[in-house]
């Protein structure tokens, strides 16, 4: 039988090491975080709240705003109203650009762009100077309902901070920013 070795997996920057009959992930900072969990006197732990972490506190707000998005849009998901939005303010792109303008991955436009094609709210043409390059605009079918969409878009963006006044409101807006 041959020695097991430890080897980094592919999905993430853990490595695991095989102990009897199950896995041990080690990660890049196991000494500290080992530290921090056996001594619970520590100042990190005595700081850490879940309730005050930004991760924690951005995915809350994530949530809200989707919940909104999907009962006033349900038509369509955040992304496909980006691309779409970016579209709209864009004009002509190729899917390459509109993935990044959109902030989307290779794998996530394409999917995002299939479906909206197929919908029929999307239009394809080639360039002109390179028969390889498609770009992709909105059809007129995809502005009727881009304009009917973006009309509930603010409602969605104004429920989402109602709890907010407007300075804060901008000021959210400004840190998020700063934070991306």
């Amino acid at each position: 039988m041959r020695p097991m070795r430890a080897h980094r997996r592919r999905d993430t920057d853990s490595i695991c090491v095989p102990t009897n009959c199950n896995w041990l992930r080690l990660l890049p900072d196991f000494a500290v975080m080992s530290a921090a969990k056996t001594d619970p006197d520590t100042a990190e732990n005595a700081r850490y709240r879940l309730d005050e972490q930004v991760g924690y506190l951005l995915r809350r707000a994530q949530q809200r705003h989707l919940a909104i998005f999907s009962s006033l849009l349900p038509d369509f998901t955040p992304t496909q109203f980006a691309a779409l939005a970016k579209l709209a303010e864009s004009g002509p792109l190729s899917q390459n650009e509109l993935g990044r303008h959109a902030s989307m991955d290779a794998a996530t436009i394409k999917g995002v762009v299939d479906r909206l094609r197929k919908r029929g709210l999307i239009a394809t043409r080639r360039d002109g100077r390179d028969q390889r390059r498609i770009y992709l605009s909105l059809s007129p079918e995809g502005e009727r309902e881009y304009r009917a969409a973006a009309a509930k878009a603010v409602e969605i963006t104004a429920r989402t901070v109602a709890g907010l006044n407007d300075a804060e409101h901008t000021q959210l807006i400004d840190l998020l920013k700063k934070l991306t």
